[in-house]
């Protein structure tokens, strides 16, 4: 799942692939940059934006994608076979003599002038592995409205860039408390250390091939995707449920002993909402 990590690793390889070499082939298959045509020039260098893309080109130009669900950048030898799905899944080509990126089920892809960058990312508050990261605006971002449940406020990437449904999960089970505590009422001492354990996490997977928050050999995670299973502290079932308003899914996983505050029941709307596929 893209988070502030993958996109970070992503933009590693890209920025390898690219940067400092001319293309020699351009291919937007996206209508309203169809007759677009970058060949000639030369890629500056590939920067990650919490979730989001940027890809700069000589001539001012920037490429901006978001992965959100499904998207993903794939990078290709000359000689080598493109297997990142079916051919009308491809929404971006750019290559080089020696290699090809190739931007499958791209959700957002748009080309503007790399002065206009703040029109796409402008929005988004401090990013965990920018350099741009301020933990202290983080946390008064996050504080801004204390009624609002700790989930949704660290989804929110204008209050900190590069959160997502796992490290939302794995954050709050750190923290002792559920997704649906006000952020507010989160103890002052756990509050403190909010920016800092999300830094931590994010920085210590940005280079794995495999997340992992617990430290713990053949287990990655202390509750994502592991609904019903025993709790690696406690032994209680995992559960699962949805969280926000049912316009995407949301799987929100948490332990109702080792984390304390609000949660939806067994059998409530929001837990019926998210119905998981395997239960382990």
């Amino acid at each position: 799942m893209p988070e502030g990590d993958t996109v970070w690793q992503t933009a590693k390889r890209l920025h390898g692939a690219l940067a400092g070499k001319v293309l020699t082939r351009s291919d937007l298959r996206v209508p309203k940059y169809a007759t677009a045509d970058l060949t000639g020039r030369a890629v500056l260098d590939v920067t990650p934006r919490g979730k989001h893309l940027l890809t700069r080109i000589e001539g001012g130009l920037t490429l901006h994608s978001h992965l959100r669900m499904d998207g993903s950048w794939k990078v290709y030898a000359a000689d080598q076979r493109w297997s990142g799905g079916p051919g009308h899944q491809i929404r971006v080509i750019l290559g080089n003599t020696d290699r090809t990126a190739v931007g499958y089920r791209l959700p957002v892809l748009e080309l503007l002038r790399t002065t206009e960058e703040d029109r796409v990312v402008g929005h988004l508050g401090p990013d965990l592995l920018g350099p741009d990261w301020n933990p202290e605006l983080a946390l008064a971002n996050l504080l801004t409205d204390p009624a609002r449940p700790l989930g949704e406020a660290l989804l929110d990437q204008r209050n900190l860039a590069g959160i997502g449904n796992v490290y939302k999960s794995e954050l709050c089970f750190l923290l002792g408390a559920t997704p649906w505590l006000p952020v507010g009422d989160l103890p002052a001492d756990r509050t403190a250390k909010l920016p800092a354990l999300a830094k931590k996490l994010l920085e210590a997977n940005r280079d794995r091939p495999i997340r992992a928050t617990t430290g713990l050999r053949g287990q990655d995670l202390f509750v994502y995707g592991r609904a019903r299973r025993p709790c690696l502290r406690c032994r209680t079932p995992i559960r699962v449920a949805d969280q926000g308003d049912g316009s995407r899914e949301r799987p929100t996983y948490w332990c109702w002993a080792c984390q304390t505050g609000p949660a939806p029941a067994p059998g409530s709307p929001a837990a019926q909402r998210f119905r998981p596929r395997t239960t382990g």
